[in-house]
């Protein structure tokens, strides 16, 4: 077949291989980061309006870019609703920014680790990636400058609030010197930040994009951790330098967004209801958060270290003998527990091996003892191979 020479460097999603085999309900998963079924919200479709069936704008429903709009205002984020851009989830953002930005060899920055599926959108269309390691409170400044000033990235991804995987929550200073330092070198920045309103603590950080004066930023969210992964509603927020030719590349991709989900959303989104909503889903994850921790010191305080995570959906765990973590896979599923290796989240894998993250949204705390208990076996076992 004479497919585009981009098709080589396709490669397929681990996380949804693993979420695949972990169907079977007997199955503990820590895989995906899916939520709660039992808090998604039950949603009201009796009034939406007949016309929503028909096609749409392309920039999406004006209400509901008014009311993003206002609701990032108050995060400090600089916009008006003609910045803003509906998009099928926040993953759509990060397929339009690379084909916006990406040719074979372009550098792009990005966090080590970090978010898997941004990795492979911009590795398939042919991006060089560059990594700067995390602290407990963000990037080292001294290796992202470095990074800035050696590669001159087109822009840096990167996820300050809860970041996915490592669940590391940006430092007010932190914000400060990446905001600076972006500024200086004027690469542009895409912030995603998905996992914002969820946090268990009293903490807050504003985001970055709010404090740039000269690069050019996109920043994205989605309410596919909020409310529900099915509706598929997402935006991004962009420079008016950028805006219009993402807006083309949309057209071009899907010509508008699903206007069903996007209605659902608009009745949620800066109402009561949906704050008193995020309060009790607040309080829900924070129960299993503190269920998960309370076990991994029971059965990993031997084998691993982390941090307890002040929000979002993951822990981030680090063997003390690094393993390569895939080989576990089969042997956990075997134990009807599912996982996801630590290696994909890096740019190079197999220099990375002793990673683990575990959701802790998705299995109930009644059965989360059993799983970690079970899954820490598997790590006994692999290390008691290597050592054979």
């Amino acid at each position: 077949m004479a497919f585009s020479e981009r098709i080589t460097r396709l490669k397929s999603s681990l996380i949804r291989e693993i979420l695949a085999a972990a169907q079977r309900p007997e199955v503990m998963s820590f895989a995906g980061g899916l939520p709660a079924e039992e808090m998604l919200p039950v949603l009201d479709w009796s009034q939406m309006p007949t016309g929503m069936g028909q096609y749409g704008m392309s920039e999406g429903e004006p209400a509901l870019r008014e009311a993003i709009a206002a609701e990032a205002r108050l995060l400090g984020v600089p916009c008006e609703a003609s910045q803003v851009l509906i998009v099928s989830g926040s993953q759509q953002t990060l397929d339009l920014a690379s084909k916006l930005f990406i040719d074979p060899g372009t550098k792009v920055l990005l966090e080590a680790p970090t978010y898997l599926a941004a990795l492979q959108a911009f590795q398939l269309f042919g991006a060089d990636c560059v990594a700067v390691p995390q602290e407990a409170d963000g990037p080292q400044l001294q290796a992202l400058e470095a990074q800035l000033e050696r590669q001159r990235p087109a822009f840096a991804y990167l996820i300050p609030t809860f970041q996915n995987p490592s669940a590391v929550r940006y430092s007010e200073a932190k914000r400060d010197a990446v905001a600076a330092l972006l500024d200086r070198y004027q690469v542009t920045l895409i912030e995603d930040e998905p996992y914002r309103e969820l946090v268990f603590d009293a903490g807050s950080a504003t985001p970055i994009v709010s404090r740039l004066r000269k690069a050019s930023w996109i920043y994205t969210g989605t309410v596919s951790k909020t409310l529900l992964p099915g509706l598929r509603v997402g935006y991004l927020i962009a420079t008016p330098d950028l805006f219009p030719h993402l807006l083309r590349l949309k057209q071009s991709a899907d010509l508008h967004t699903n206007r069903v989900g996007q209605w659902q959303a608009l009745q949620w989104l800066g109402t009561e209801q949906y704050r008193e909503h995020l309060a009790e889903l607040r309080d829900f994850y924070r129960l299993r958060r503190d269920a998960m921790q309370a076990a991994l010191v029971e059965h990993f305080s031997e084998l691993a270290e982390w941090q307890v995570p002040q929000g979002g959906l993951f822990f981030w765990l680090k063997l003390k003998q690094p393993q390569d973590t895939r080989l576990l896979l089969d042997a956990a599923l075997a134990q009807n527990v599912a996982f996801m290796p630590g290696e994909p989240f890096f740019i190079d894998p197999d220099r990375e091996p002793g990673y683990l993250r575990l959701n802790f949204s998705h299995v109930a705390p009644e059965r989360l003892d059993e799983g970690l208990r079970r899954l820490a076996g598997v790590v006994r076992q692999g290390l008691a191979a290597d050592a054979a």
